[in-house]
């Protein structure tokens, strides 16, 4: 599963950046282009958090409070931006004012506009990695439980190989680094974690 085709898929959709430009004051095509750009930056960073067993353990907690069903373009309709806010701050850390600069720079938008922005995709973010990690665990505990050998225990290690630390920047472009970026390590931190608890 490409958790950030499924993001942006969402995102992207017109009720969402309709609810985006209205509040931001950005032109469609600036709010989609802001999106683009930000989601794999925030992938990147919740991977790099889940790369700790501390860190991994909070996004699992977070996760399990951002459980919405509602459409993508009503949660930002209707997104707590403070939530929002406290969310991006826990997500990039340190990095956040680095990657706002760099996320204005890029897009046109000013800080403030992308600080609005990425306030209020957080809370849908959250619910959407919530959702996927969730069908994830589905499908894999169905798949185990019709491959496992009968009293055998599945070795979840391989699991751990698809996520790792990160140690590059998230202000300056990943050179191999797709499997953190598109969400998929993400996933599999999230899965084996589930999984084993």
């Amino acid at each position: 599963m490409n958790l950030l085709s499924m993001l942006l898929s969402s995102m992207l959709s017109s009720g969402s950046v309709n609810n985006l430009s209205g509040k931001t004051g950005l032109s469609s095509q600036q709010v989609a282009k802001l999106v683009r750009l930000a989601l794999p930056i925030l992938l990147k960073a919740m991977t790099g958090n889940a790369s700790s067993a501390s860190g991994l353990a909070s996004l699992v907690g977070a996760l399990t409070q951002h459980t919405s069903k509602s459409s993508f373009a009503d949660q930002i309709g209707e997104a707590d931006t403070r939530d929002g806010s406290r969310i991006i701050g826990h997500i990039l850390g340190s990095e956040e004012d680095a990657v706002v600069s760099r996320l204005a720079g890029e897009s046109g938008a000013s800080a403030d506009q992308v600080n609005a922005l990425l306030s209020m995709i957080a809370p849908a973010l959250m619910s959407g990695v919530s959702a996927a990690s969730q069908a994830q665990v589905q499908s894999q505990t169905q798949t185990l439980s019709q491959a496992a050998p009968a009293g055998g225990v599945f070795d979840l290690s391989s699991m751990l190989s698809m996520f790792g630390g990160m140690s590059q920047p998230l202000v300056e472009e990943p050179k191999q680094d797709s499997a953190a970026m598109d969400g998929s390590a993400l996933l599999g931190a999230l899965l084996t974690s589930m999984l084993k608890g």
